[in-house]
């Protein structure tokens, strides 16, 4: 099988994650190991280290992201859209991935799964997040 690029791992990323967030609001048990075999045959790091990020960091992840949503909780969007979300958050707080290369890659993946109001709330969020983040930075 020939190698993925990041962004096509950030598509199986994502559908995992929904996965995920479905098997929780339903009360279903799963072990995220399985669900992430289920999505992707070949073992990935990559993919690893962003689906337990994103569920270890989940509750900082969605705080933040409600703190930049005006009268709207991330709670309240589909559970592509949760995903999309957090995975940008995340690669932006809490990796070494480029911030315009997260930013980038969410926005993409909104272009493709989110209906247009929802894509320019997750660009308005990390453009936020992004913002904050650098102002934090200059003023260490």
């Amino acid at each position: 099988m020939e190698q993925m690029t990041r962004s096509e791992l950030r598509v199986k990323i994502m559908t995992i994650l929904y996965q995920i967030n479905i098997y929780a609001k339903n009360k279903i048990d799963y072990q995220v190991e399985h669900v992430i075999k289920e999505v992707l045959e070949v073992e990935n790091e990559f993919v690893k280290d962003v689906v337990y990020g994103v569920i270890t960091y989940q509750n900082e992840i969605d705080k933040t992201a409600n703190h930049y949503m005006n009268n709207w909780t991330i709670d309240r969007l589909g559970n592509t859209d949760q995903a999309i979300l957090r995975i940008g958050i995340y690669e932006l707080l809490y990796t070494s991935t480029p911030e315009i290369v997260a930013i980038n890659e969410a926005i993409e993946l909104a272009k493709s799964y989110s209906d247009d109001e929802v894509r320019k709330m997750i660009n308005a969020v990390l453009d936020n997040v992004y913002h904050d983040k650098e102002n934090k930075n200059e003023s260490r």
